[in-house]
């Protein structure tokens, strides 16, 4: 008997487990745990919160996500955070019946809080959360989870282009520094004193260093130094591109170079190029916008 009410409990639990699971659930927000130290995810979520757009919802149907939003120091339907961690906001005002909110129907303002807390050294807790505010009834819609989701993609993605530039760029250092040494090695070989040799001495060494030279000619480091300059050096096509902080159309731009910028490429993406200014600066700029330096 007991047996047998166990499975009818079973049974009868399971289709409201089924239930429950299907339900979709609002206000939850977005707890992550990333390998990344802080200030790493510090950066990714300025760079984020800087892109003008939330992500995870729109207006209108032909739109792929909300544009026109701003930074924020604070955000109405959002109380004062108490607990640790450095808080971002990003808002758009007016916006018009964003999707993925509870019951949304009206014109308000669409708030994204960030939360960036640190695990130790290596590790962030990042904390998101999305709610929609009308103006007139001053009502809170929590988000379903699809701005949290997309917010979070983004500053994955912004993590990963950061951490992929960071090896690169040790990479390139590495490399430059064994091309110097070889430079500095090739520049420290004495020169050899002249000798007094006769004609036929002479041919005869001549004709000696020749059988010892090999048939392919060889490269000086010099040549090799220049053919490795010329991989990596790019020149900003007319009429000037601007360098992104992240490898995105909608990141910020960090300045503007005018055309002829040369720039030393540090990782390369399918569609845009890591790069290093002569003055230091480290940025993104869009393949099509550079060209082989002459």
């Amino acid at each position: 008997m007991a047996v047998l009410l166990a499975i009818l409990v079973n049974l009868a639990i399971q289709p409201a487990l089924a239930r429950e699971k299907g339900t979709t659930q609002y206000g939850a927000g977005l707890i992550v745990n990333v390998p990344f130290p802080e200030s790493d995810v510090t950066q990714a979520v300025k760079e984020v919160i800087q892109n003008g757009i939330i992500r995870g919802s729109k207006e209108y149907e032909r739109d792929q996500y909300i544009t026109g939003a701003e930074v924020a120091t604070s955000a109405r339907g959002f109380p004062a955070w108490q607990e640790s961690g450095t808080v971002f906001y990003k808002v758009r005002t007016h916006a018009l019946d964003p999707r993925n909110f509870k019951e949304s129907g009206d014109v308000g303002t669409l708030a994204v809080r960030y939360v960036v807390q640190p695990q130790g050294d290596k590790n962030t807790v990042v904390r998101i959360d999305a709610i929609f505010i009308e103006d007139f009834r001053h009502t809170v819609h929590p988000s379903n989870g699809s701005v949290e989701g997309a917010e979070y993609k983004d500053i994955h993605d912004h993590l990963e282009a950061l951490n992929a530039l960071k090896q690169e760029a040790a990479a390139v250092g590495q490399r430059s520094s064994v091309n110097e040494k070889l430079l500095r090695n090739e520049e420290s070989v004495p020169s050899l004193p002249a000798q007094n040799r006769t004609n036929s001495e002479s041919a005869a060494a001549l004709a000696k260093e020749e059988m010892a030279q090999p048939t392919a000619l060889t490269e000086t480091p010099q040549e090799q130094l220049r053919k490795l300059r010329r991989q990596v050096e790019r020149v900003v096509k007319p009429p000037g591109a601007p360098l992104k902080a992240s490898p995105f159309r909608s990141a910020k731009t960090l300045t503007s170079l005018p055309s002829g910028t040369e720039v030393l490429i540090v990782i390369t993406t399918p569609y845009w190029l890591g790069v290093e200014t002569h003055q230091g600066q480290h940025g993104w700029i869009s393949r099509d916008d550079l060209e082989l330096a002459p």
